[in-house]
């Protein structure tokens, strides 16, 4: 790959930005540079309108409303993410055809101006440091060949997160090939200790970092800490998205509660009390993901946190899909350039025999994310409709 230009530059948050796309990843305690790098990598040329609207903020037409007569035309961007990414395990464990078409059955759920997903495997060959020994026991680690970060680009994916408890399934050579492999496929990527990566999309400058509670990621636990980060995120774009990788996994663990959540002697984070402290520090919209199942989602001040979005691959047999475990979805959200937001969609999908992602025409995952917000959240809960469009609570 030719080397990336490099700028010392930085687009200050809610100011208009150029319409060209960047790629920006940046280091923001990295030694080298004294303790910024920004590297740029031109996408091509942008298209006028987001490649999707929700429908409740769209007009009958499909056009966007236009707004009050005398004030500007609002920039929006649409964006879609998802939960839990693994393709496979080698080398014994790969779907059949060497995984082609592996996402195919929800190439068109995913497209949006930004796709982003979390990456819970390494993309590497065997590097030797499998965290597995020959005697342990209830110990998982996976890894897929580097081809498969082409599956990633052919799905749509155009940011992958590394921050969860996978990521250093093969140590740091292990992590750092994951980051050549997608970078071989013009792949960002997120989720390295003080890493924000900052992408122009449709002409908005969105700032994406990922946090787990691991030392390969941007801090979970240390909410101080993590505020920091997002704060120096709010300096750099218009829009700041957190990816996190936290709460305590299992088909038990659907409920959001207050406090901190212990996960096989792990401390898992406290959910809510991160959620909100990140919204406090600049983030527009929390992206979870971790405990294996679909959560709650709320709106925090104006801001959608979207608590678990649950298993959206597990190829080869690699996740349980048992019950809720097999639930998933595509998490749609249109914001302004000012973060503030535009309507919102849960794509309900699931993961088929062999671990693929599918999509559930009966919206099992818009179900169970309806019913679980009003639990959990009954006053600041999203409110869903049956297809799993999204939109805050009227007290909101």
């Amino acid at each position: 790959m030719p080397p990336r230009q490099q700028s010392s530059g930085a687009g200050q948050r809610r100011r208009n930005n150029a319409a060209r796309p960047v790629l920006v990843v940046l280091a923001v305690g990295a030694v080298l540079l004294g303790g910024g790098v920004l590297a740029l990598a031109l996408t091509g040329e942008s298209s006028p309108v987001p490649r999707w609207r929700d429908s409740v903020a769209a007009e009958p037409s499909g056009r966007a409303a236009a707004p009050p007569s005398g004030e500007p035309a609002r920039r929006t961007i649409s964006m879609s993410a998802t939960g839990d990414i693994i393709m496979g395990n080698a080398p014994g464990r790969l779907p059949p055809n060497g995984g082609k078409g592996f996402f195919a059955a929800v190439r068109e759920a995913l497209k949006a101006d930004l796709v982003m997903g979390n990456l819970e495997e390494p993309i590497t060959e065997d590097t030797g440091t499998g965290k597995c020994g020959p005697e342990s026991k209830n110990c998982f680690q996976y890894r897929v060949p580097p081809s498969y970060a082409g599956h990633l680009k052919d799905a749509g994916f155009e940011l992958l997160n590394q921050a969860n408890n996978h990521g250093h399934d093969y140590g740091p050579a292990g992590y750092r090939n994951t980051q050549r492999a997608l970078e071989e496929y013009g792949l960002e990527h997120t989720g390295a200790p003080d890493q924000i990566t900052v992408l122009d999309v449709e002409g908005v400058r969105v700032a994406v970092a990922g946090f787990s509670s691991y030392p390969w990621s941007n801090p979970l636990v240390d909410i101080d800490a993590a505020a920091e980060v997002v704060k120096k995120a709010a300096t750099l774009a218009d829009i700041v998205v957190v990816q996190v990788h936290m709460g305590a996994e299992g088909a038990a663990m659907t409920h959001v509660k207050p406090g901190t959540e212990i996960y096989l002697g792990e401390n898992r984070g406290d959910p809510i009390k991160f959620g909100h402290a990140m919204v406090d520090a600049g983030a527009d919209l929390i992206v979870g993901h971790g405990p294996h199942v679909l959560r709650a989602m709320e709106f925090y001040k104006g801001r959608l946190v979207a608590y678990s979005l649950g298993n959206f691959a597990g190829g080869a047999g690699t996740l349980n899909k048992a019950g809720v475990l097999g639930l998933g979805g595509v998490l749609k959200v249109s914001l302004a350039a000012d973060g503030s937001w535009g309507g919102g969609q849960l794509i309900s999908t699931y993961l088929d025999s062999g671990g693929k992602p599918a999509m559930d025409e009966d919206h099992r995952g818009a179900a169970e994310v309806r019913r679980l917000s009003k639990l959990d959240f009954p006053s600041t809960g999203a409110t869903l409709d049956t297809t799993g469009n999204i939109a805050p609570p009227r007290a909101a």
